[in-house]
């Protein structure tokens, strides 16, 4: 009785869409989770197991702060830029651990064209990971490099997106060594 009034409260608090998670559950695909809070975009890496969440990977914007986000747009760590940087690293991060290709899971969220979820996606499929995306829901280039900003940020968008691919990529060059060094 307690579980069906938490399934009825979450419901109706518009936490949980639990058709969509069955769906969701049903393909036995892992899945993409996108979040925004007021502040952040959180993304994860999630499989499930007899409807257990188990999550991979997990990452918010917050991590950009550590490829060289400037403190002066900390503000803007849910903007578009944000978001597409954010989902190129974990794409990056899926492809370096060599994990399953994911559904997408947006949860509640509204699905809007050209809007952060889109450059979400975006971000993770340049990194790699195939997921598929009709082409006319991404945000333009300018938005997503930040050329839209008071400031012009795409020189800084640049340099945290090669800080990004070249941090991953000297990161599984040493997990290969360590692997090919024999004990």
């Amino acid at each position: 009785m307690r579980m069906q009034k938490l399934f009825k409260r979450r419901r109706q608090e518009g936490r949980t869409d639990y058709a969509n998670r069955l769906h969701l559950l049903q393909s036995g695909a892992p899945r993409v989770t996108f979040r925004k809070t007021d502040r952040y975009i959180i993304a994860q890496y999630v499989t499930s197991k007899e409807a257990q969440d188990k999550v991979e990977i997990g990452i918010t914007s917050k991590n950009l702060k550590s490829y060289g986000w400037p403190k002066e747009f900390e503000g803007s760590l849910k903007s578009i830029t944000a978001s597409y940087l954010t989902g190129f690293l974990l794409g990056k991060e899926i492809i370096a651990k060599k994990l399953k290709t994911p559904i997408l899971d947006l949860g509640m969220m509204r699905v809007i064209g050209k809007n952060k979820a889109f450059a979400f996606i975006k971000g993770t499929i340049d990194a790699g990971v195939k997921i598929q995306c009709p082409e006319e829901n991404f945000p333009e280039e300018d938005r997503i490099s930040g050329k839209h900003l008071k400031s012009d940020f795409s020189k800084t968008f640049k340099e945290i997106k090669s800080k990004i691919e070249n941090d991953l990529e000297s990161h599984s060059n040493e997990h290969k060594k360590v692997r090919e060094k024999k004990w």
